[in-house]
Formats: C-alpha cells, structure tokens, sequence
C-alpha cells in the first residue's frame, strides 16, 4: 500500500498546503458561494488514509529485500534485479484476489488473515513455473477508508509477503463510497517473480514413472466460498460463531472458515534445489483435476490415489449439509492437498526428507503412467 487512490499532492488544493498561494485558479467571474463542497463532503477521507499508510509502514518495511530501492510513498515502486544471478532472467507475474472468504472476514470483523490468502494465491501460481517470487503490490478498495481496518489487511499482506520472501513494493487504497458499504471491501494483488529460463517448470518435463507428491492444505483456503455460504450459512443456516467438535480446540465454524491458505513459495523453492522437480501444480478452483491437468504433456497421465490421505473435517461436514455428489466436491475444493509436485522417481524419498524437514505434511500421492494428459482419481478418502 502506497498511497490513497485520487489523493491530491501537496498544496494542490485550491487554497494551497496552508492557504497561502493557489498554484492555480480557474475564476468565473461569479461570486463565490457562501459554502464549498469538499471530497470529504463527498465520503473520501485523505487524511483516513494517510493515517492507514502510516499504521502500516513498521509492517511494510520488514517485507524489505536488499533489491528494493526508495521507501513508500512514491509513484512508483522500484526494484533492482540481480542480472548477475541469471544467464537468461524470465520475470513471471501472477494477478489474483481471495473471492468471497472476504464475506467471512467482514461479518466476524477479523481482518488479519485475509492478506496472507491474498499473498498465497499470487505467490504459489508464481512458484509454480518455478520462479521465486520478488514483490508484490496489493490493491484494496473499501467503502470508507477506516484505518485501524485497513491496517489490519495490510497487516496480513505483509505477513504474506514475509512468509513468501518477497517485498511488498507498494500498492493503492481506494475509497469507493456508494459503490461499497462502509464496512465493505475487495482486495487483490500482482506479484512478480523471476526464473532462468533454462530452469522453468514445463509439461514436456514429465516423464513416465515420475512421482506425485501432494502437500497438505491448511483447509478450504480460498476457493469455493460462495457454496461454502450458500451450503452452510444459507440453507444450512448455520452460525459462525458454533463450535464444531470435529475441528477439535473448542474450534468455532467462522475460525475454520477463516484459517489463512498455506503459503508453499519457500518449501516449494527448495524443493527445487534439492531434487528433481518436474512440474509444481498449485490447487485452487477447478480442484485436483482440474489443476494438476495443467502440468501433463499430452502423452502420459497422473494416477491420483485418494487412500493416501483423509480430507480435513471441514469437507465432511460441506458434504453432508449439501448433500454433494463426489466430483463436485472434487471439482470445487482442495480436498486436503493445496500443492503438487511431480519428481524424478529416483528422487522421490529426497523430496519427501525436504519437505518433512520444512515441516510439511506432504506424501506420494500416485504416478504418472501413459496416457492422453488426463488426471484419474483412483480409491477412496479414509473416513471417519
């Protein structure tokens, strides 16, 4: 975050920084009314949002890397890229928002957690291809600019940004009243990353007899919400604040509902340069299938066993309430792996010892086999 969207400059009002000397008049020659209607009148608080950026810029600045230029505040922000490093740089950038979890957020009033989606949506599309991604810039539009509120987002993002190693160049806040109520607000983010070109992550490099490895999802992450209310706060007319058993530690369903999607940028990096990775699929919407389709050529197919895992309990109970057919489920929703990594067989028990030791709760999965680039879904989830 930057600045406030269509925020003047200094003394770039018409009576000037301290009313002194106007940098420039527009006289009609008609005499001036008695009242002048100013952009607050209108619903936009500059000075909301100069507050918001100052909250947040302890926070900003511990996301710095060595490569950031300037600090906040500029038109634009600027970062200097190592050419040494690579041979032939590749930049990759990634756009994303976190959808309808945002509704979530807003009835429990808690915001400090949807930056982190927000930076995990962009940062793992990014590492997906293989690069490591540098900066980001977020974008966040709400209602009326209440700064404790937009410190709090930003506050997430900038743990996002932490957790990914990448900076958090900049961004924009805009006050859209009218459009959004005051309570309300969307936001998204562009990240960029960089790979040498010789090292991206293609299609063409899986092979037949490659392993899949699926690391575990923190829950729902950020896919999916709009049947998650609908099946559960609609028509199931649950409440947020009912703590659900499953979930264990006097877990309420608004707690589970809000648990920040795992970043993987890191472990997923090193991965990379310790083992043979031939492709990283990131789980998002369209699911298992639907994502790690995207990384086959169109000779072999992933084999996907669901015995090697148990969703989390949140699924079930999804499920139940909707009563939804499997390949819906699997369609819509994570199902408990929010990555995949496709390794060189031969390499497979380096790449499960490094994500292990990185703490993540990853397996093989399934392999790849002949075929026309499709994934199958073999077995059954263990249940209960």
């Amino acid at each position: 975050m930057t600045h406030v969207s269509e925020r003047s400059g200094a003394g770039s009002s018409p009576t000037g920084a301290g009313g002194d000397r106007q940098p420039w008049s527009a006289g009609s020659g008609r005499t001036q009314r008695k009242r002048s209607v100013s952009y607050a009148d209108a619903g936009v608080s500059i000075e909301a949002g100069d507050r918001a950026v100052e909250l947040l810029k302890s926070k900003v600045k511990q996301t710095r890397r060595p490569e950031v230029m300037g600090d906040l505040g500029g038109f634009a922000g600027l970062f200097r890229l190592d050419t040494k490093k690579y041979k032939n740089p590749i930049l990759a950038s990634s756009t994303d928002g976190v959808g309808t979890k945002l509704v979530i957020a807003q009835q429990l009033d808690i915001h400090d957690t949807v930056g982190i989606d927000l930076v995990a949506m962009v940062v793992d599309d990014l590492v997906a291809c293989g690069a490591e991604p540098l900066f980001l810039l977020d974008y966040i539009a709400t209602g009326e600019v209440v700064p404790d509120r937009v410190a709090e987002i930003g506050a997430g993002i900038a743990d996002g940004c932490r957790y990914a190693g990448c900076a958090l160049l900049g961004g924009e806040t805009a006050e859209h009243p009218g459009v959004l109520r005051p309570d309300e607000y969307d936001i998204s983010a562009t990240g960029v990353g960089v790979v040498e070109e010789s090292e991206i992550l293609r299609p063409e490099r899986v092979e037949v007899g490659d392993v899949v490895i699926a690391m575990r999802s923190s829950g729902l992450h950020s896919n999916g919400y709009s049947l998650v209310r609908h099946v559960l706060l609609g028509a199931g007319r649950m409440r947020l604040d009912v703590v659900i058993d499953d979930f264990g530690r006097q877990r309420t369903l608004g707690e589970e509902l809000l648990t920040p999607t795992k970043i993987y940028a890191q472990d997923c990096l090193k991965l990379i340069a310790e083992a043979e990775v031939r492709a990283l699929a990131h789980v998002t919407g369209g699911g298992i299938p639907g994502n790690l389709v995207r990384v086959l050529p169109e000779n072999v197919d992933a084999v996907v066993n669901r015995s090697t895992w148990k969703p989390q309990p949140i699924f079930d109970l999804i499920q139940s309430k909707g009563r939804i057919e499997d390949p819906e489920m699997e369609s819509t929703f994570n199902m408990g792996v929010g990555m995949f990594a496709i390794v060189a067989a031969e390499d497979a028990d380096r790449a499960l010892a490094t994500l292990t030791g990185r703490g993540v709760d990853a397996w093989q999965a399934g392999e790849i086999i002949e075929g026309s680039g499709n994934v199958q879904m073999v077995g059954q989830h263990t249940r209960g």
